[in-house]
């Protein structure tokens, strides 16, 4: 399983950049016996960069999915216990103890993406589920099917800022059950795309990638945990900590900048997001859209 999960940390320089100075250290020092706390542990790329650059630097390192956990234990092996890696999510998590940082990936990974069992994708079939812990949680599909059509249509264009979300929401309805039909997300993208005017179904986008977005978002409950996250996480950290976050999408994007800018408790380190390099989107075209916010907890 953790072979299978190969993902390549986005924006890696800057997270480490950003961590450089962590609280009571000139840049570039070790962290003492500091903690930091990595809300979405993915392969433990960041982490392992960030453990190797301070060497007396502890973490604990959060993930719903199985499969991540399974390959950031294989990568974190060599730090030994100086690593923890608990099965949570980091909008139910309370940290033990005071922490020196915080930072949270909020992207899907390549390798959830690229696995269609997982449901995340329509580029293969897959089954309807788009859950990031794949045992627990409403599926897509079962989301689909509970849902009123205007309370559908409104998740669509809130969460997929999709224009033709009430037509979609009316195919999609008159179109149930999709739970237990045995249709696959290439199904779902196929009656999303129909939607669409014959000229709109050939673009660079795919014409279901925002209601895909819409039903993800819904499912994991992302915006929400990452407004949890942005409310909670400034009080876990020591004076001087550091709070960065990498969103993916406006939505997230949106929400940090306002939390970073109006949080009496942090100072905003960064005025605007730091993207991805031209190699860098070159070697990794999902960086692209990943912008990194960083804030210090005041005294």
């Amino acid at each position: 399983m953790a072979v299978s999960f190969a993902h390549l940390p986005v924006l890696a320089d800057s997270v480490v950049e950003a961590f450089s100075g962590l609280p009571g250290q000139p840049a570039g020092a070790d962290a003492g016996e500091a903690l930091l706390l990595d809300c979405t542990l993915g392969g433990g790329g960041h982490s392992a960069l960030l453990l190797a650059a301070h060497p007396a630097l502890r973490l604990i390192g959060l993930d719903r999915d199985p499969a991540a956990r399974a390959a950031a234990a294989e990568r974190l092996a060599p730090f030994g216990d100086r690593a923890v890696i608990q099965a949570a999510n980091f909008a139910d998590f309370t940290p033990p103890a005071p922490l020196v940082g915080v930072l949270a990936d909020l992207g899907v990974s390549s390798p959830q993406l690229d696995e269609p069992t997982r449901g995340f994708s329509f580029r293969a079939p897959g089954p309807l589920d788009m859950r990031m812990d794949p045992a627990a949680g409403e599926t897509a599909a079962e989301l689909i099917d509970r849902l009123e059509e205007s309370a559908l249509a409104d998740l669509i264009h809130g969460y997929g800022e999709e224009r033709l979300s009430r037509r979609i929401a009316r195919r999609l309805v008159a179109e149930r059950p999709w739970a237990g039909s045995g249709r696959t997300t290439a199904d779902l993208a196929y009656a999303v795309a129909g939607c669409f005017p014959p000229k709109a179904r050939h673009g660079r986008i795919h014409p279901a990638t925002r209601t895909f977005q819409a039903l993800r978002i819904a499912v994991n409950d992302e915006l929400g945990a990452l407004d949890r996250l942005l409310e909670r996480a400034p009080d876990w950290l020591v004076p001087g900590g550091l709070l960065a976050v990498i969103s993916f999408h406006s939505l997230e994007d949106r929400r940090v900048k306002t939390a970073f800018l109006s949080d009496p408790r942090l100072e905003r380190l960064t005025r605007k997001p730091l993207v991805a390099s031209e190699e860098e989107e070159l070697a990794n075209p999902r960086s692209r859209s990943a912008k990194l916010r960083v804030a210090r907890r005041l005294a």
